[in-house]
């Protein structure tokens, strides 16, 4: 939930396509406009002292119409809140506007039982009347394949379709009819893009229909809502359908099948308005007692990639890139979007929810409304099919299903080998090395050859993601995830032995590497390093425990693949825009052969990287502790004196202070980095370097010190004279009396 505010009674809202802005019109006369994404008041305004039933952002215009009870339309201007124009243009309450997708354009619908058609550009002239209803018109709306049609519907149960001419005095009439209702119309809308030819409506009966408006025919009706449906629209973007009622909820219905897939209920009472932003899974709900702002599902695109090949659902439209073809001269700059020739290869036969390459990356898995389909990456050619909730693929190119009963089926070489029912609820399945099937408090890893539990694991991950050789595994759970090494050879020799195997399964197939408290978004190994986005948007790598910030994101992106060829890992959002981020494989393999303490083969991958990386390693050195390799390798002076510090190797130090001190602005000399030079050689007896760090810092009070300390009476007269110049009479006065000069100490 994005949002949730309570007010009086809400009776339209409306989205802002590009601001993140939901409008609510209430029945107290006032526009509340809410930003979203911040949960905070942006405007509001009066409009009048009677209710506003309806209003909706005019952006082309920077207005807000609005329709009321005084039988008034006005106009704002959203930014400066001023009234643009206003005009009385029916007898009655004004229930409804729908403003034209493209011209100056506005139509209204009244108790009045007339539409009106209003034309902004001609100082809002009435160029048409529309009048066939018996009763109050509750809605109109414009046709999205045919902007010179719209639809109507009105409390006399009946649903109009009609068409404007354009100017004023043109033809009226209404198209035709639609009538199945038992009782008063509520609500009408279109299905968007005019993909299909539907109309939805929600009547005082409590259904909710599917109209043909091609045939003029009732195509389904949904029941289950218990009181007046008041609001009914096609998601834009998924195969949803939305609809409100006066029972206080909002039930989401599946596009295709029909089926009911949910019921929402916020107890704000009543439901009046439902909106939806084209471009986005965010859904605004209007109620009695409040706005609620909602995001839909998952805005995590439905991609995959395999060898640099993409293939991602657009809708239900399938299209493919390859990162391979980039234009020749075409560099892709870190972290930028990169410019991707994008082919559509058709239209799946399911709206997919899920996309996946098989592991040798010639074919790939749709999945979604009930049903998978398995095509050919090249070409959108169907292989395989059937009905499935959910779909994965095992490393050997095996794939498994779960149908609705939870009922598992393997299938190799796309023939079904086995299937079981688990003892226990599947919530979710998982493919990879293993089969893992998830239970309520637990998940169950099976092998893909045979009905056999491998080992129970007591964590609830929402993924699971193994490395590519299968020796690791990453179980994601909401706010942490651990790191498992699979141990195949164990589990053989288990399996080999003929020992028993309990409800847990064999103790030895996995080992607990790490438990790392970080929420993950995606992610994926790379060699033996795990490549993870967290909750706050940080590109952050794992080896062996050690984790390392690759980047932060400026906005939420998803881990798509790694192309090992180009050193880079590929990242994508929802928009599809894809972005590129290096990723050494040697820097990898380095990492994990220092970890293994497996220096020759690390000196080995060394030799491979860039010096860029350089100063990069010598941090990850001395993370793991070794600070004298990380002082060889690096090139960043402040490292190496910081290292050189702490090894103790002081002289080097203060070189490496006197190489900053020629680079640095002579007006801001490292005085600093003297002075801790200074109080390391002093602790390790270093009498002269000390001198010399304390007087390169011109500390005097360490300068006293140190020379009353050991009796010397001339390093204390330099030491009086010094801080005569420098102002500092206190050390002054101190070094001259200390040398019994009481004449200087009181001029000092």
């Amino acid at each position: 939930m994005l949002l949730i505010w309570r007010s009086d009674r809400v009776k339209c809202v409306d989205f802002h396509p590009t601001e993140p802005w939901t409008l609510s019109a209430l029945y107290s006369g006032n526009i509340f406009i809410w930003d979203y994404n911040t949960q905070t008041l942006v405007k509001q305004f009066e409009v009048c002292n009677l209710p506003v039933r309806c209003a909706k952002f005019v952006t082309r215009k920077q207005w807000i119409a609005t329709a009321s009870d005084d039988m008034h339309i006005r106009v704002f201007n959203y930014n400066s809140l001023e009234k643009a124009h206003e005009f009385e243009a029916h007898t009655d309450y004004i229930r409804y506007i729908a403003i034209h997708p493209t011209l100056p354009y506005l139509l209204s619908s009244s108790d009045d039982m007339s539409i009106k058609l209003w034309d902004w550009d001609k100082n809002w002239q009435n160029l048409q009347v529309f009048e066939s209803h018996a009763h109050y018109v509750m809605m109109c709306q414009w046709n999205p394949k045919d902007t010179n049609i719209f639809c109507s519907c009105s409390l006399d149960r009946s649903i109009k379709v009609w068409g404007v001419s354009g100017g004023a005095g043109g033809s009226s009439s209404c198209h035709f009819t639609l009538t199945g209702h038992q009782r008063g119309v509520n609500c009408v809308e279109y299905s968007p893009g005019g993909e299909k030819p539907y109309i939805i409506s929600g009547s005082d009966d409590r259904t909710v229909k599917i109209w043909d408006y091609q045939t003029k025919q009732c195509i389904q009706t949904l029941s289950g809502h218990t009181n007046n449906v008041s609001y009914a629209l096609f998601h834009p973007a998924l195969p949803i359908i939305l609809t409100g009622s006066e029972d206080g909820t909002v039930r989401i219905w599946h596009g295709s099948t029909y089926r009911l897939e949910a019921t929402l209920s916020y107890f704000l009472e009543r439901v009046w308005s439902i909106a939806v932003l084209k471009g986005s899974n965010t859904a605004a709900l209007g109620y009695d007692e409040g706005t609620v702002v909602i995001k839909l599902g998952s805005e995590e695109p439905v991609a995959s990639m395999h060898s640099g090949k993409i293939i991602w659902a657009k809708g239900n439209e399938i299209q493919t890139a390859n990162l391979k073809l980039l234009d020749e001269g075409v560099t892709a700059r870190e972290g930028e979007k990169v410019p991707l020739s994008v082919k559509d290869m058709g239209a799946a036969e399911v709206f997919p929810q899920y996309i996946a390459h098989h592991p040798n990356g010639r074919l790939f898995a749709v999945c979604g409304d009930g049903e998978f389909v398995i095509y050919t990456a090249q070409a959108l050619r169907n292989k395989s099919y059937g009905p499935a909730l959910e779909f994965v693929w095992a490393h050997s190119g095996a794939y498994a299903t779960r149908d609705s009963n939870g009922k598992i089926t393997v299938f190799q070489d796309f023939k079904e080998s086995f299937s079981f029912k688990p003892q226990f609820n599947v919530e979710e399945i998982f493919g990879g090395r293993l089969l893992g099937i998830r239970g309520g408090d637990f998940i169950c890893f099976y092998d893909w050859t045979e009905y056999r539990l491998v080992r129970r694991i007591d964590v609830v991950p929402k993924d699971v993601i193994w490395s590519e050789d299968g020796n690791n595994v990453v179980l994601m759970c909401p706010d942490s995830f651990y790191v498992l090494r699979h141990d195949k050879e164990a589990v053989q020799a288990a399996l080999v032995s003929g020992v028993a195997v309990d409800e847990d399964g064999i103790e030895a197939a996995f080992d607990l590497q790490n438990e790392i408290s970080d929420k993950v978004i995606s992610g994926l190994w790379v060699g033996d390093c795990f490549v993870y986005i967290s909750h706050a948007q940080r590109l952050t790598c794992l080896v062996a425990g050690s984790q390392e910030t690759l980047a932060h994101l400026d906005r939420v992106q998803y881990l798509l693949g790694y192309m090992p060829e180009q050193s880079k890992i590929y990242l994508i959002d929802k928009e599809l825009n894809v972005t590129p981020f290096t990723l050494h494989m040697a820097l990898i393999e380095y990492q994990s052969a220092i970890m293994r303490k497996d220096f020759p083969t690390a000196e080995t991958f060394f030799a491979q990287l860039p010096e860029s990386l350089h100063n990069r390693i010598a941090r990850f050195l001395e993370n793991q502790g070794y600070q004298a390799e990380a002082l060889q390798i690096s090139k960043d002076d402040e490292h190496r004196f910081e290292l050189a510090t702490q090894l103790g190797k002081l002289q080097m130090a203060a070189d490496i202070i006197v190489s900053i001190s020629a680079q640095a602005n002579p007006a801001m000399p490292p005085r600093g980095k003297w002075k801790n030079l200074g109080d390391v050689a002093l602790e390790q007896g270093d009498f002269t370097l000390a001198k010399r760090c304390f007087s390169e810092a011109k500390d005097l009070g360490a300068l006293f010190l140190l020379y009353t300390s050991v009796g010397d009476a001339d390093g204390v007269l330099d030491t009086g004279k010094l801080a005569e110049e420098s102002n500092i009479g206190n050390i002054a006065v101190l070094c001259y009396l200390l040398l019994g000069e009481t004449k200087r100490a009181l001029e000092a």
